[in-house]
C-alpha cells in the first residue's frame, strides 16, 4: 500500500513541512454577498474570526514560516488585516488589482514568491478541523516528490458539511487519482482546498486567467495527482447560510 494512504495512522512529528504556502484569497465572493459587499471574502467572520485568520490558524500550527497571499477585490482592506493580525509569520503580496487571475494564474503571477520547492497551497474560503493530526503535516508526511505534481487533500463527499456539489475525484486503493468526476455521476472525494503542490507544475501555461485545473489535468495524465482523505471535519463556507451551518456544528463540538 502507498505512503500516501498509511501514514494517517503512523505521524511522523518530525517530518519537514514546506516553509511556504500560498494563500488564495483574491476572489469576488459573489455567493457569499451581502457579507461581502464591503469586505473581501476571506474577512467573513465564522465562529468568531475571520475565515483567512482561520488558515492562518491552521498554518502557524503547521509549522510554516511564510504566506504568499494574492489580493484583488478590497485589496487594501485586506493587506492592512494581514498587517495587523499576521505578526509571526513572512507574509508576502501577490498583487493582482489590475486583473483577478482565478487560481491557476494566481499561481503564474506568484510564482517568483513562491520559490523552487513544493509549496502548501490553501483556499482562503474553506475552514477545517484537524483529526487525530494535522493534516498540513499528514500531506507533508505523504509528499513524495519523486512520484508526486500534486497531493491533494480530500473528504469524502458524505461528509462534505455545506458542500452542494457532486464531488471532484476518484482515488484508486493506493491513494493516486484516477479520474476527474463524469457528468451527471457522483464522485467519492471532494477537494478541500488544501495541497501540495511541487513549482515543476507551474509550466506551460495560457495567457490571461485560468483555473488550477489544467496544473492537475497534465498531473493526472502523468500519473502524479495523488490525494489523501481528511480525518477531521471540513466545510464548505461559500454562502451567508454556511456560516450558520457551520457555526452550529463547530457549537456541537
Amino acid at each position: 500500500m502507498s505512503k500516501a494512504m498509511t501514514l494517517s495512522l503512523r505521524p511522523n512529528p518530525d517530518v519537514a513541512v514546506p516553509e511556504t504556502a500560498m494563500v488564495m484569497a483574491a476572489g469576488l465572493g459573489k455567493r457569499m454577498r451581502p457579507l461581502t459587499a464591503t469586505r473581501p471574502k476571506p474577512l467573513v467572520c465564522v465562529a468568531g474570526k475571520p475565515l483567512i485568520d482561520h488558515v492562518f490558524d491552521r498554518l502557524r500550527a503547521a509549522g510554516i514560516k511564510r504566506a504568499v497571499v494574492n489580493v484583488h477585490y478590497l485589496a487594501d482592506v485586506l493587506e492592512a488585516h494581514l498587517r495587523a493580525r499576521v505578526k509571526d509569520m513572512e507574509v508576502l503580496v501577490s498583487d493582482e488589482r489590475a486583473q483577478l487571475m482565478e487560481t491557476g494564474g494566481g499561481l503564474v503571477q506568484a510564482r517568483e514568491l513562491i520559490g523552487d520547492k513544493p509549496f502548501v497551497c490553501v483556499n482562503s474560503d474553506n475552514l477545517w478541523v484537524d483529526g487525530p493530526v494535522d493534516a498540513i503535516r499528514l500531506l507533508a508526511e505523504a509528499w513524495d516528490d519523486t512520484r508526486m505534481d500534486a497531493l491533494l487533500l480530500l473528504v469524502p463527499l458524505a461528509r462534505a458539511a455545506s458542500h452542494s456539489g457532486h464531488g471532484d475525484f476518484h482515488l484508486d486503493p493506493t491513494g493516486r487519482i484516477t479520474r476527474r468526476r463524469q457528468p451527471g455521476r457522483l464522485a467519492p472525494f471532494v477537494f478541500t482546498g488544501v495541497q501540495i503542490l511541487s513549482p515543476r507544475v507551474i509550466a506551460d501555461w495560457p495567457e490571461g486567467p485560468f483555473s488550477t485545473n489544467i496544473f492537475w489535468e497534465r498531473a493526472l495524465e502523468a500519473g502524479r495527482l495523488w490525494g489523501l482523505v481528511h480525518e477531521g471535519l471540513w466545510f464548505d463556507v461559500g454562502t451567508p447560510g454556511a456560516i450558520k451551518e457551520t457555526e452550529a456544528a463547530l457549537a456541537d463540538g
